[in-house]
């Protein structure tokens, strides 16, 4: 799986231990920045993750910043990017299986209520089902 992976300094460190991790699981990671603990503004990199993934069908997309949050509302704003900002194996199974999430958005200096590991495994194994959610996407997209 191809996966575009970003973060603001405030994610860094994060980011380089999920680099690390997915490379060891055989994943492509396309590293988009930052590349140091410097501070660094999180719009940037929030929105090339999502332009990568967009333009790359099939691929996915994690961004990490502080709190997860402002990264994964810089995804959003581009169009085609659902990025989720997740802290469970079951919020990124349903995510995925609801809302077809692209981006997994997680958040260093947060609380976890599940490892990292399983959440991000969980995002990837688990795809989009079809039927009512297919619908409830479509209507996302036309937004």
């Amino acid at each position: 799986m191809k996966i575009y992976l970003g973060s603001d300094h405030g994610g860094f460190v994060l980011k380089q231990k999920i680099e690390d991790y997915l490379s060891g699981k055989g994943h492509e990671v396309v590293d988009v920045g930052c590349k140091t603990e410097e501070s660094c503004d999180y719009p940037f990199f929030g929105a090339e993750v999502a332009r990568k993934v967009v333009g790359d069908g099939g691929s996915l997309g994690i961004s990490v910043c502080g709190s997860g949050l402002g990264i994964s509302m810089a995804a959003n704003k581009v169009k085609g990017a659902r990025a989720a900002h997740v802290n469970s194996v079951e919020l990124a199974e349903l995510s995925r299986r609801h809302n077809g999430a692209n981006i997994l958005s997680l958040g260093e200096r947060t609380k976890f209520f599940d490892p990292w590991e399983k959440i991000i495994d969980t995002f990837i194994e688990t795809a989009p089902e079809e039927g009512r959610h297919e619908r409830r996407r479509d209507q996302l997209n036309e937004l």
